[in-house]
């Protein structure tokens, strides 16, 4: 297995990591990347087949665990119930009961909903000039998440504080700082959540709270502590993914001058996959191996942890032709943003119809949006996403 070496932080990293997947992926299916100590898989067919060899999981195994540091233990007390940190059999009855609530029809019923709300954001912008990403792009997913769940929506920017402390933890340039901000949010949003789920069981309505605590699988329904994670996680990751996407896709939008026609209603959905497809907002997903095994030739020790670098499989040139081209009208091929096997996104297509809707309403409503400067990704590796988007309109 070749070695490399890249600092995830580093400033030309951070904005642009791609020349880098470029030039690891002919290494091999795996490579040793030693900033990170672990092995990568970077080629598309090569990420889809772990993402599904079930061999290999999320949890490590019990007996490799280390201890919990104290400061971090309101942290991990939700990590512990999480489906994307779980392996079958719980992984299996967790997401199977999430899925009885987090319906498509549920989901497709919020279109009205995302338009009137991207319509009412475009109304309060500021005469000129604006940033999308806090304007635009944060605010429709976490005011959607909250209205699914049935929190109130004048909790949307508490939400964002407290989901933004505890995602920084998945950074590579994660401090004690950040650990200590991480906990302190943890604890403040499970006490929330309880308080609000014991309000529900007491007082149910139309909403994804009371559709979850109702939720039944063979005479089980989800404890109090996995209501508290499930409902966090909706809204970590249902947000967070969703706002680096809009916000590099406004970005890759406006880059290519792309023709006004790639947002149609007969092209939109291309042309989201085309965005999820090229500039990804998560560019990292661990899996760890459950056993001893031999993965594409390399032994592979149980609890060694291997990284799917989703973005690096997007742009693979075996899979894409002229994969670093961003092409609206590119036929639709899977592409692995939102994961793949059991881990696969619950919420990818709550992502997918709020591009699809969104993108369209604010360029039709702002003919004339153009980027009032360079845009500069933040510096929050794994992730991939934007530090503000200040454009004209």
């Amino acid at each position: 297995m070749q070695h490399v070496r890249q600092s995830p932080t580093a400033a030309d990293f951070v904005q642009n990591p791609y020349p880098f997947y470029d030039m690891i992926r002919p290494l091999g299916d795996l490579v040793w990347w030693d900033d990170y100590d672990m092995a990568c898989a970077t080629g598309y067919d090569t990420v889809n087949a772990i993402l599904r060899d079930r061999r290999l999981g999320r949890e490590m195994p019990a007996d490799l665990r280390a201890p919990v540091p104290d400061h971090l233990t309101p942290f991990y007390d939700i990590e512990a119930h999480s489906m994307l940190e779980l392996d079958p059999p719980r992984h299996t009855r967790l997401r199977s009961l999430v899925l009885r609530a987090f319906t498509s029809r549920r989901i497709r019923e919020l279109a009205p909903e995302i338009e009137a709300l991207s319509h009412q954001l475009i109304d309060s912008f500021p005469t000129g000039e604006v940033d999308l990403l806090t304007a635009y792009a944060q605010k429709i997913p976490v005011i959607i998440i909250a209205r699914l769940l049935g929190v109130p929506e004048d909790m949307a920017d508490q939400l964002l504080t407290w989901s933004n402390a505890m995602v920084a933890m998945y950074q590579a340039r994660r401090t004690r700082k950040i650990e200590d901000a991480a906990a302190s949010a943890s604890r403040e949003f499970a006490t929330f959540m309880r308080g609000y789920i014991d309000q529900r069981r007491a007082s149910p309505a139309d909403d994804l709270i009371t559709h979850l605590i109702a939720a039944e699988q063979d005479g089980e329904k989800l404890t109090t502590d996995e209501l508290i994670t499930t409902c966090i996680l909706l809204l970590n990751a249902g947000h967070e993914a969703t706002v680096h996407s809009m916000g590099n896709g406004i970005k890759t939008l406006l880059e290519h001058n792309t023709p006004r026609s790639a947002l149609a209603p007969d092209q939109v959905e291309t042309t989201v996959e085309e965005i999820f497809r090229f500039d990804p907002p998560l560019h990292i997903f661990m899996r760890i191996a459950r056993e001893d095994l031999e993965l594409f030739g390399h032994p592979i020790k149980r609890g060694q942890s291997i990284a799917c670098l989703l973005a690096a499989a997007n742009r693979d040139p075996a899979a894409y032709d002229a994969p670093n081209s961003f092409r609206p009208d590119r036929l639709i091929k899977a592409n692995t943003s939102f994961g793949g096997g059991l881990h696969f996104c619950v919420g990818a297509p709550l992502a997918r119809l709020e591009l699809q809707i969104a993108l369209p309403v604010l360029f039709s409503r702002l003919p004339d949006l153009r980027l009032a400067e360079k845009p500069q990704y933040a510096n929050v590796y794994h992730f991939h996403g934007l530090n503000s988007l200040p454009v004209n309109y």
